[in-house]
């Protein structure tokens, strides 16, 4: 067997068409023989199943593919959401010519269908009136077993971001046990991960030329199931590429950006005074050597058994894993799967500009297919205004898929595409009244931000371009970004133009020019950022900045507000039971909350999701982030569901029905300084009138709601501002704002 690897791509619009373009475009992807039989279709080339509905929008993975592979010259057809008992529904569009491509939808399947407590939800945003249950548990894995059950001799690809995270032996949160790559189950014959618009095309074209399945080795992105090493290349282990090496210096989380680049400029001084060397590659000849030798080296990661068995030797796997994912460095890998070996070649080189421009310009209809009728599909209402600008994320949060799947590097569309986007929205998507709902990304404010050094971008494994704070080789300038927000807003039709996507906030306040432009123009009232954490535990084990960030952002947002005469909110989001979180600093987030006037409605415990170097904390207790050894750093894990429900609580101190056990707690703790009913305390010592389970009031529709007076809350409101011995409820005003005291917010109106 041959694996011959490639440093150069060809572009996306390269290819010879397929002699099947003269059917031309579709109005939507085939979903049934009818459809196929209006466009004059025999058959379909390439059949994609999912387990989302179908909506022919470029936020939609499948729609994205599915046009990909049709600009090509291919006749794609979709099966969506299919019945899974029986193999009959995946016969719908008859026998593919060239192969099924099999993805669970945007999101893991288990995450999509579990809460983090791991109870069922009732609700499904991917599916038509947000009806859960209409894809199986482990989607990717049913639905393969269907296909092959359909069509025994039909070529399968899976992939999408199920298994993307999965491709790997993997921690699964749901059976608390290791499990398999889900190549390895599915018996599928290529996995495709990252975003795949690259392997895809190249697979479709090499098969519709007549090459086997089997020989489809050399695609970057894509794994592999293997008898033989191949011969030529040069078998290294795991072991040998996690030497000791550089150790960032823990950086105090209450500093600020500039403090923090202080902080690492005494550590480099000290590390050079003991004379460590970084190697960079300097000579063109050294670096052409050791590329040629990258791409003829795999690692040999620990088996399936190993780490199934040591916590050790799977967070030590998960540590070269995450070093082995930059595509101008990395190595294949090969794991033993239980007698099985999984060959996985380097990631996907980034996409270029020109070629994300062509696959967002093509000609999608931008709305649900038509089977849907006037079904509501909340994941398309949450996009249908916005557009996307970009790809990946750079900034490496352990908790987050993201850079595991999209990867490190940032991938631009032009502003012409994106304007050009725009405006077809304007004139083709119903409902448009003038508003863009966002123009963003994973990351609200990487466009266009990028390694001042494509050489050093090329050699570097750093997780994370900002942090334990912004590398000095990271360009922060975001004029591309303003530039595109003028444009953007300045279009006709145009009324406002706002930011949805989460916003990097240590990055932003790097250019005050775009805080002002953002604050000014593009914030409707609300603007959501996440600093996750206020502690210095959690927040090295997220890889997050310092609180001191936030305040300084907060500044520059309430500044600019005063300035441009606007009264609006930042909305800060936090999580709970993080690797690397105790009791006490839950306890502290929790008052810092309180003397910030921070009252959260919504809030989310912790979610181990494969692959995440999070994910690895919590299973084996480890932190991969440094050298993994028997004897290196243990790590703080909640996994007990009273200890999770605590912590819960402290982010919902506000909230009566949390007090109960708050109080419990606290006293354990020591902390009984806390319990009282003044306003420096965190919760009172009284619980409201009625039993324990009581519901804050801002929850309109509940239960314990219709229990409680406007009576009993002036009444519970009067009891408080007493023993506070000053008035900050004004318990005479409307039953609705009295538990809304000290949120920095206005009360909400009633639902």
């Amino acid at each position: 067997m041959q694996i011959n690897l490639s440093t150069e791509a060809r572009p996306l619009n390269q290819y010879p068409l397929y002699w099947a373009e003269c059917f031309g475009r579709a109005p939507f992807l085939p979903m049934s023989r009818e459809e196929m039989d209006v466009l004059g279709w025999d058959s379909c080339d390439i059949v994609l199943v999912t387990g989302d509905a179908y909506v022919d929008h470029p936020s939609f993975g499948m729609a994205i593919v599915g046009r990909l592979l049709e600009a090509q010259g291919f006749r794609v057809g979709i099966i969506s959401q299919p019945d899974w008992s029986d193999a009959s529904a995946f016969t719908t569009l008859g026998k593919p010519n060239l192969f099924f491509g099999v993805t669970a939808g945007n999101m893991d399947s288990m995450i999509n269908r579990y809460t983090a407590d791991r109870k069922i939800r009732s609700d499904d945003a991917y599916s038509p009136d947000d009806i859960g249950g209409k894809r199986p548990d482990r989607s990717t894995l049913v639905y393969s077993q269907r296909c092959r059950e359909a069509y025994t001799d039909v070529p399968l690809v899976i992939g999408g971001i199920e298994a993307s995270l999965r491709r790997i032996a993997h921690y699964d949160y749901w059976q608390d046990k290791v499990r398999r790559s889900i190549l390895a189950d599915a018996k599928a014959d290529l996995l495709v991960f990252g975003n795949g618009e690259r392997a895809i095309v190249e697979i479709a074209h090499r098969l519709a030329a007549g090459e086997s399945i089997l020989t489809l080795r050399d695609i970057r992105g894509t794994a592999f199931p293997i008898k033989d090493l191949p011969e030529d290349w040069q078998v290294i282990d795991s072991s040998n590429v996690d030497k000791p090496g550089r150790i960032e210096q823990p950086i105090n989380p209450y500093a600020e950006v500039s403090e923090q680049s202080v902080q690492q400029q005494s550590y480099k001084e000290k590390r050079q005074s003991r004379s460590v060397r970084v190697d960079l590659p300097t000579k063109p000849a050294r670096v052409k050597q050791k590329l040629k030798d990258r791409l003829k080296t795999v690692i040999r990661m620990p088996s399936y058994d190993m780490v199934s068995r040591d916590p050790v030797l799977y967070a030590h796997a998960n540590r070269v894993l995450h070093m082995e994912t930059n595509p101008g460095n990395a190595r294949a890998l090969i794991q033993n799967q239980g007698g099985r070996k999984i060959w996985f070649n380097p990631p996907a080189l980034p996409l270029s500009t020109e070629e994300m421009d062509f696959v967002f310009d093509l000609d999608y209809s931008r709305v649900p297919h038509p089977a849907y009728g006037n079904a509501r599909l909340p994941a398309y209402e949450m996009i249908r205004f916005s557009v996307n600008i970009m790809r990946g994320c750079f900034g490496g949060c352990t908790f987050c898929s993201i850079t595991e799947h999209e990867g490190r590097i940032i991938q631009n569309r032009s502003e012409d595409s994106i304007i050009r986007e725009i405006e077809e929205m304007r004139d083709k998507v119903p409902g448009f009244t003038g508003v863009v709902s966002d123009l963003g990304g994973p990351t609200a404010n990487m466009y266009r931000i990028a390694c001042k050094s494509k050489q050093i971008e090329a050699a570097c494994r750093r997780p994370s371009c900002v942090y334990p704070g912004i590398c000095e080789n990271l360009n922060t300038d975001h004029s591309d970004l303003i530039r595109l927000y003028r444009r953007a807003r300045g279009l006709k039709g145009v009324k406002k133009v706002l930011i949805g996507s989460g916003l990097r906030y240590d990055l932003a306040v790097e250019s005050p020019e775009y805080v002002e432009e953002l604050v000014t123009h593009h914030v409707g009232g609300y603007l959501k950022i996440a600093p996750e954490h206020t502690e210095s535990g959690p927040l090295s084990k997220m890889m997050k900045p310092g609180i001191g960030s936030y305040d300084k952002f907060k500044a520059l947002f309430e500044k600019f507000s005063k300035k441009a005469g606007k009264k609006q909110y930042l909305i800060p989001y936090f999580i709970a039971a993080h690797p690397g979180t105790t009791d006490e600093d839950m306890m502290n987030l929790a008052v810092w909350l309180k003397q910030n006037g921070f009252r959260a409605d919504q809030v989310q415990n912790f979610y181990p999701s494969p692959m995440a170097s999070a994910t690895t904390m919590y299973h084996t207790g480890k932190n991969p982030l440094k050298r993994v050894t028997k004897l290196s750093e243990e790590v703080d894990v909640v996994k007990g569901e009273k200890q999770r429900r605590l912590h819960k609580a402290f982010l919902r101190y506000h909230d009566a029905t949390n007090w109960p056990l708050l109080r419990e707690a606290l006293k354990r703790m020591g902390r009984s300084d806390l319990i009282g009913n003044g306003k420096n305390h965190l919760i009172p010592t009284w619980q409201p009138s009625g039993d324990n389970n009581y519901t804050s009031p801002r929850r309109k529709n509940s239960t314990q709601h219709k229990k409680l007076t406007k009576n009993t809350l002036v009444q519970d409101a009067r009891r408080d501002t007493r023993s506070n011995g000053k008035n900050n409820t004004k318990a005479g005003n409307k039953a609705g704002v009295v538990l809304t005291q000290h949120t920095g917010l206005p009360p909400r109106r009633s639902r």
